[in-house]
């Protein structure tokens, strides 16, 4: 074998396991969502900060592009609120907190205004999103939390699938005004 073949065989290993960083442990299931969130809190977190609190409430029907659709759509405050509201929704069942009730309807809190308010609220549903990501184990990934039909682990992911088609529209909200998603810079 080729002294060069033998050092790239031998460099996938040690690049592989680098990859995970520091920590010379193999991922846990644990640890792959957890990831999972921590990817898609990044890319809506800095897609929230990069849109200017005076276009906060904007919406594409504010276009009034004929034949577009765009008739009632959430604002980008809405999509951000909606995301956290759906992250409470989706994770409080696998961590055992209690359900706010004023996150009812997917929406949140209606008393959120300001884009501190609505980044903070996003920030703490994300936390719980870790803390969700923290209790799966092997042994309970596919059981069904009480109240659920849901396995713990379909619902971890879905919040993440959920997130990733809201950070979609996120990104669509910043591009009609003019601003490059952090992630596309």
């Amino acid at each position: 074998m080729k002294p060069t073949r033998i050092i790239l065989l031998l460099a996938v290993p040690i690049l592989s396991a680098t990859a995970w960083g520091q920590d010379t442990h193999p991922p846990t299931i644990a640890s792959a969502v957890d990831r999972e969130i921590s990817t898609v809190e990044k890319q809506i977190l800095e897609a929230a900060e990069a849109m200017p609190e005076d276009k906060f409430n904007f919406s594409p029907e504010s276009l009034n592009i004929p034949g577009a659709g765009y008739e009632g759509v959430r604002t980008f405050s809405s999509q951000v609120k909606h995301v956290a509201a759906s992250n409470y929704a989706i994770w409080w069942r696998l961590t055992g907190d209690k359900f706010p009730d004023d996150f009812m309807g997917g929406n949140g809190p209606e008393n959120l205004k300001t884009k501190a308010e609505i980044l903070k609220f996003l920030r703490d549903s994300f936390a719980l999103g870790h803390k969700a990501a923290a209790s799966l184990t092997i042994q309970n990934m596919l059981a069904n939390p009480e109240g659920s039909k849901s396995t713990r682990l379909r619902l971890a992911v879905f919040a993440v699938e959920h997130a990733n088609d809201h950070y979609g529209q996120m990104v669509e909200y910043l591009r009609m005004n003019g601003i490059v998603p952090p992630a596309s810079r």
